[in-house]
């Protein structure tokens, strides 16, 4: 049981440093954690562009990104544009006015890799990687069971 919570804390404490260091992003800019973490998604998510992939894929509220693209169009640094199969889809796009942003949620990014990553070896940095994979690879077979057994 001890290691089921030291995993949830673990994953909770990397999220909050993650959040305090992309701050000074938002304050530099004037920006919600909202707008930066929408502006950093459609960055870094290429393909995956209307407010619903956001919802979907980083877990914020409807009404949480909805209100964060909505003041991002007002700031000139994101707009909408209507799906050309189907008009009720709107798919975001950054403007050239969000590229200072984008660089500085990079630059957070990198900061944020580097102290996370700190100290280890490259053995040791290749066996993470292999077990990020098939961790992922074992959600996502789990989450694909889980819609079967839904159907």
């Amino acid at each position: 049981m001890r290691k089921n919570a030291e995993t949830w804390m673990g994953i909770r404490a990397v999220l909050r440093l993650y959040e305090k260091m992309l701050r000074k992003v938002c304050a530099r800019h004037q920006l919600t954690g909202t707008e930066a973490d929408v502006i950093g998604f459609l960055h870094n998510n290429p393909g995956k562009d209307t407010a619903a992939d956001i919802v979907e894929l980083r877990g914020l509220s409807k009404g949480a990104v909805s209100k964060a693209v909505d003041s991002l169009i007002r700031k000139s640094m994101l707009e909408k544009i209507p799906d050309k199969k189907d008009r009720r889809k709107q798919h975001l796009c950054l403007r050239s006015e969000a590229q200072s942003v984008r660089e500085d949620i990079e630059s957070v990014q990198e900061e944020f890799w580097d102290t996370v990553l700190e100290g280890f070896t490259a053995a040791e940095l290749e066996g993470y990687e292999q077990f990020k994979k098939k961790l992922l690879k074992n959600i996502e077979q789990a989450t694909e069971r889980m819609k079967d057994n839904e159907s």
